[in-house]
This record gives structure tokens, C-alpha cells and sequence, in this order.
């Protein structure tokens, strides 16, 4: 199950700093409409989260570490910004 959210406030930015990550992008009927995997192996360290964007993430290494970034002060996510998925998305 994965919790699908989104920041109608703020961009997001994910900086990987040890281990693997795949990140998905999710359109408002919950289809996947793209995912981004964060490996260091592959150069690949970051993504950037537009502002209203529904994602979530997977970790796929144990011991993996984010650094995580958004704009301005912290506001909690409310109900209507979350989302659940019942089904393994692929």
C-alpha cells in the first residue's frame, strides 16, 4: 500500500544520499504517470516535486538516506492531499 500525497503550498526536492529510491508521479484519478529511480550508481542523486504534484516513494535499499527540501515553513498535510492505493503500483 502506498500513501499518495501532495503539496498545494510548497515544491518538494528529494536528495538521495546513500541507497536507492524510486519516486512515482501520480495523476488525480491515481494512475501512475511517471516515477523517477534515484541511484547513485546511475548519477542520479535528485528530483524536484512541482507544487500540487501527487507522488510517493519507495525505498528499495535498506540504510538508504533523503535529504528532503521544500519551500517555506512546514505545514502538515491535510486529509484531502492524501491519497491511498490499495494495489502494488509497478
Amino acid at each position: 500500500m502506498h500513501l499518495n500525497h501532495r503539496h498545494l503550498h510548497t515544491a518538494e526536492t528529494y536528495i538521495l544520499l546513500r541507497g536507492r529510491i524510486r519516486v512515482l508521479f501520480f495523476n488525480d484519478s491515481c494512475e501512475l504517470i511517471a516515477s523517477e529511480l534515484l541511484n547513485p550508481l546511475d548519477g542520479k542523486f535528485g528530483v524536484d516535486i512541482p507544487v500540487g504534484q501527487w507522488h510517493t516513494l519507495e525505498v528499495l535499499e535498506s540504510g538508504t538516506v533523503i535529504f528532503e527540501v521544500k519551500d517555506g515553513p512546514y505545514m502538515p498535510i491535510s486529509p484531502e492531499d492524501m491519497m491511498t492505493l490499495d494495489s502494488d503500483v509497478k
